[in-house]
């Protein structure tokens, strides 16, 4: 029997838009990608740029992508959902239109008749001395983001604009986490989610250690003291009052405007989700699926499963029914994606894109990707077949020896988890003067290997302050990466579990967010923050149900490593932590000598 809902799942992630149109068992029917714009700036590297309306014109291309390639009438449609990155859009107060982001663009005439730049995106560190004030208040809200703020967080984002921005035009902005500008797009309503307001933009839900939800005290102390004033309208409002915040899935508005019903290919009033940040998506759209041997899970089985969503960058989620304090582990987030629950985040700022610096830097990356063009592969196959090979030839016991005497640290781009330490840097030791393909080979496995180990190092920190994590749920482009997925539960030394399909297991999640609306849509609009509240509580269990009548098990990949290469793994990982112990002394050295 052809099934008779259908959902689309929208997901933007650093490089790209996506569109899939999911049938109610989980099955996707089609799928849509458009590749996305960064704009850098040649003479500072901390500037990641996007736009909003490149992106909007992608997502409506792929949704009309996906209604016409399946067939599927509009009228099938029933809900749809958003994630995208944790990256700040700015737009207009009154009309909602883009406003630059770009330095020294606010005033300036453009003969572009292109958008501008209205997107700091995730990856972008300009806010670094903003950071770094917010870290010296003290507040408590610190408390709640692992301790330590990170600039890739909003509001040093904020800030740093509000010091930059013309005093008229950073009064009339209005400054959205992207998943919450996506639904603002898709509606025309203002509802911000929890997920983004909690555990990106300094908002701490009221009742938590007393919190009003945002803290005055905090905004003032930093030099946002205009938020206040405005009864932070510039962000949402204040909930109750001036504001509504929702919690994941929950039903956005009267659904999808008539302008963007236009410009999607949907119906008018189509029950749009309650967003979240693309790395929960991709845990919403993993976690319930059954492992080897499960018939079926619960909620309660979610708090042992850590979902680690990998492509650009890494990130881990875990929830719980308490609250866990992790040092340099983003959270505890209540009400991220369930009410009553909290959510601990970990990260890695560059893990996929680490592994193709690592391969394209080297002085045989040409040679390499004219060979796996030359064989009808992709030159990351190619890796591993020729390590495969090299550990046959070379008589080893396993691949992992032949990186033995080489050492690589990976925080190329600063550390996010669980150090929260933006000055650290990569670290490889154990070069040798050789450009042959082989010694490419060997830097990309031990990328890989210190990926895995700053994972386990992320875990260990979880597990040492009150998680249980038993088992890593993967998702996003890496999944694809064998020979990572190997080292990962190898070195973790718990199973992974692969999702069923590698390219779709985060837009599943939002698509998860689309179907969990329209079953809440049919209780009418959600239009006070009280009834919000108490709705969010009644479909719980509607939305696990979903999650797991949507999710297909996929591959479980168990430790397989030998006692002999555990061993050598366990002392690559002291190895690795003396590489921070070191790199922080030798900063320390290197300060206490060039002071005055």
């Amino acid at each position: 029997m052809a099934p008779t809902n259908y959902y689309i799942g929208v997901d933007v992630g650093t490089g790209s838009a996506r569109a899939a149109l999911v049938a109610d068992d989980g099955t996707i029917v089609a799928e849509s990608t458009y590749n996305t714009t960064t704009f850098r700036d040649d003479h500072d590297a901390d500037i990641f740029e996007q736009s909003t309306t490149e992106i909007w014109s992608c997502i409506s291309k792929a949704c009309k992508d996906v209604l016409r390639e399946s067939g599927v009438s509009n009228t099938l449609v029933r809900g749809i959902g958003f994630d995208a990155t944790c990256s700040l859009a700015v737009v207009n107060m009154n009309d909602g239109t883009p406003v630059s982001v770009s330095h020294n663009s606010w005033g300036a005439k453009s003969d572009s008749s292109a958008a501008p730049n209205d997107i700091i995106l995730w990856a972008d560190h300009r806010a670094k001395a903003e950071a770094n004030l917010i870290n010296a208040s003290g507040s408590m809200v610190l408390k709640y983001v692992g301790g330590t703020m990170s600039l890739e967080m909003e509001i040093p984002k904020v800030l740093w604009l509000k010091k930059h921005m013309p005093k008229e035009v950073f009064e009339s902005s209005m400054f959205f986490d992207l998943p919450d500008f996506l639904t603002y797009k898709a509606t025309g309503d203002m509802a911000r989610s929890n997920c983004s307001l909690a555990c990106k933009c300094s908002y701490v839900p009221p009742g938590v250690e007393g919190s009003k939800g945002w803290n005055e005290d905090f905004f003032k102390k930093i030099g946002l003291e205009e938020l206040v004033t405005s009864k932070f309208k510039q962000v949402g409002g204040i909930p109750g009052t001036s504001g509504l915040i929702l919690t994941a899935g929950q039903p956005v508005g009267q659904g999808i405007s008539a302008q963007a019903a236009s410009e999607l290919g949907l119906l008018e009033g189509t029950a749009v989700g309650s967003a979240v940040i693309d790395a929960y998506a991709g845990w919403v759209g993993t976690v319930a699926a059954p492992m080897e041997g499960q018939q079926t899970t619960t909620l309660e089985d979610s708090r042992f499963r850590l979902a680690a969503i990998a492509g650009t960058s890494t990130c881990h989620i875990v929830q719980s029914p308490e609250a866990v304090f992790v040092p340099g582990v983003w959270g505890p987030y209540k009400h991220a994606v369930f009410p009553g629950y909290w959510m601990n985040e970990g990260g890695q700022s560059s893990t996929g894109q680490l592994l193709d610096f690592m391969v394209d830097t080297h002085p045989a990356a040409d040679k390499l990707k004219a060979l796996a063009k030359e064989k009808g592969t992709n030159h990351f196959s190619l890796l591993t077949e020729i390590l495969t090979n090299m550990a046959k030839d070379r008589k080893v016991p396993f691949i992992s020896y032949l990186t033995k005497d080489y050492y690589l640290y990976p925080d190329l781009h600063g550390n996010r988890s669980p150090l929260a330490d933006n000055d650290m840097r990569g670290m490889l030791i154990g070069m040798q003067l050789d450009k042959n393909i082989s010694d490419l080979a060997l830097r990309y496995y031990a990328t890989g290997e210190a990926i895995a180990l700053q994972t386990r190092q992320i875990i260990d920190e979880m597990n040492a302050n009150g998680h249980e994590v038993k088992c890593i749920f993967m998702s996003g482009g890496l999944v694809k990466n064998g020979f990572l997925m190997n080292l990962i539960a190898d070195i973790c030394n718990i199973p992974v579990q692969l999702p069923f399909s590698s390219s779709a297991s985060v837009v599943l999640g939002s698509a998860m967010l689309g179907a969990a609306a329209y079953a809440e849509a049919q209780a009418g609009v959600i239009s006070t923050q009280g009834d919000a509240e108490k709705r969010s509580y009644g479909m719980k269990d509607v939305l696990w149900k979903i999650m797991l009548d949507m999710s297909k098990p996929g591959e479980t990949i168990k430790p397989s490593a030998s006692p002999r290469e555990l061993k050598l793994l366990a002392v690559k990982y002291s190895i690795f932590k003396e590489c921070i112990t070191l790199q922080r002394k030798w900063r320390k050295d290197v300060t206490e000598a060039l002071a005055e």
